[in-house]
């Protein structure tokens, strides 16, 4: 592996800062859908349940998340909206007023390696969905396969996936609720896609 740059346990320390500030914030456990424990919070982010403390960031085994998740996490708690918008309607990513700076980078770290990883392999895909503990979703859209993931508490995320055929390539397109731009700006956001993306690759995500 490689070393850690220095920069990015700079990131890490003046998170850990901020996100220690806000203990005894009675309403960020409600709004955000998390636990507080006892200098603790517990955060569920697709099928791992993170603690935030003081010192740091690690998953039910104890190891230490990986930088991508420790910000993802980090953020969630810093942005933690006052009132929340309730609007639960679909959108896909570039739908974001905010998202054009990020397009291309969603595209490529998120959508296009699901499908081009998965193209003639739904039936593998499926099961990757339910082992990362997708639900089948129903939906009017025509597509060979639809899965609901809880990404965050408050920030769930659709996958649509259709196999290539003579005349196109395999699809994926990741949706989101247009409330997801009150708890995640769109580089976290776009994030939540490359981690989805990854996890079902079976691969660990990990920018260091």
């Amino acid at each position: 592996m490689a070393e850690k740059a220095p920069v990015f346990d700079q990131i890490k320390k003046d998170y850990l800062r901020q996100v220690e500030a806000l203990e005894g914030a009675s309403n960020v456990a409600e709004t955000l859908g998390i636990t507080a424990g006892d200098k603790a919070w517990h955060i569920p982010f697709f099928d791992r349940t993170y603690t935030v403390t003081p010192h740091e960031i690690s998953d039910e085994s104890g190891l230490e998340a990986n930088h991508i998740t420790w910000v993802l996490l980090s953020k969630y708690m810093l942005l933690c909206p006052e009132n929340p918008s309730e609007d639960a309607s679909l959108v896909t990513y570039k739908d974001f007023k905010d998202a054009a700076p990020y397009v291309g980078g969603f595209r490529n770290t998120a959508s296009h390696p699901i499908s081009t990883h998965f193209e003639g392999a739904v039936e593998t895909l499926e099961k990757q969905c339910h082992a990362l503990g997708g639900q089948p979703f129903a939906t009017d859209v025509s597509c060979e396969l639809a899965f609901r993931f809880q990404a965050l508490p408050r920030v769930p995320v659709v996958l649509l996936f259709n196999d290539a055929d003579e005349d196109f390539p395999a699809q994926a397109t990741l949706l989101f609720q247009q409330n997801a731009s009150a708890y995640l700006d769109m580089e976290c956001l776009a994030m939540v896609g490359s981690t989805l993306a990854a996890r079902l690759k079976g691969f660990s995500l990990d920018y260091l």
